[in-house]
């Protein structure tokens, strides 16, 4: 049996780079501007004291620990510890949340405890229709948190749940899984604006 890839698998695999360039393109063209907001904003909170909470399901959820993780430990250069908590990470809560109530509140819930004004709330959802990102997002404009939105598509119910101070980051692909590579980007370039030594407090 031949080890050696066919034809139509490499073309596959050209095709999955060129679909990515083209939606990285598209993202430099119509992201700029909104992420530096977004990523001055983030900055903001922080600089006054404030905490970052993130929300999302599957690969959106690792993607809010990762985010985490850069900015509690460090990203590209050594500073101190930054406050940010995904909502994804504890099972006793996720599961008595949804048991005893709904999986809809699982992060809803969180952000009424844990979540102050002046705090803000990345909520990423490929699609913009994930019920619990909207409610925990609901809840995080009753409490006074700003909202940064990671979406794809046509923004979904999340991108009309936003209000003036939110900011939202949409991917312009249809596809999940280039969009979850823009996010991935998105994320890296908000640790990267938030890293800037200007922005310490």
């Amino acid at each position: 049996m031949s080890s050696h890839p066919t034809p139509p698998t490499i073309e596959m695999i050209d095709r999955l780079f060129q679909e990515h360039a083209d939606v990285l393109t598209a993202s430099r063209s119509l992201l700029t501007q909104a992420l530096a907001a977004a990523g001055a904003r983030l900055a903001e909170t922080l600089a006054h004291g404030h905490k970052i909470l993130l929300c999302g399901n599957g690969g959106s959820a690792a993607d809010a620990q990762h985010f985490a993780a850069e900015l509690l430990n460090r990203f590209e250069r050594e500073r101190d510890p930054l406050p940010a908590i995904a909502l994804t990470t504890d099972s006793s809560t996720l599961t008595s949340i949804a048991n005893d109530y709904a999986y809809e509140q699982v992060f809803a819930k969180q952000v009424q405890a844990l979540g102050q004004g002046g705090d803000a709330l990345i909520a990423i959802s490929t699609s913009g229709q994930s019920a619990n990102v909207n409610a925990a997002v609901k809840v995080a404009q009753a409490r006074g948190l700003v909202t940064v939105a990671l979406t794809g598509r046509d923004g979904g119910a999340l991108a009309r749940l936003l209000g003036a101070t939110d900011i939202e980051l949409r991917v312009p692909s249809r596809t999940t899984a280039r969009i979850q590579e823009m996010h991935i980007l998105l994320l890296h370039a908000l640790c990267a604006v938030i890293d800037q030594p200007a922005r310490e407090p």
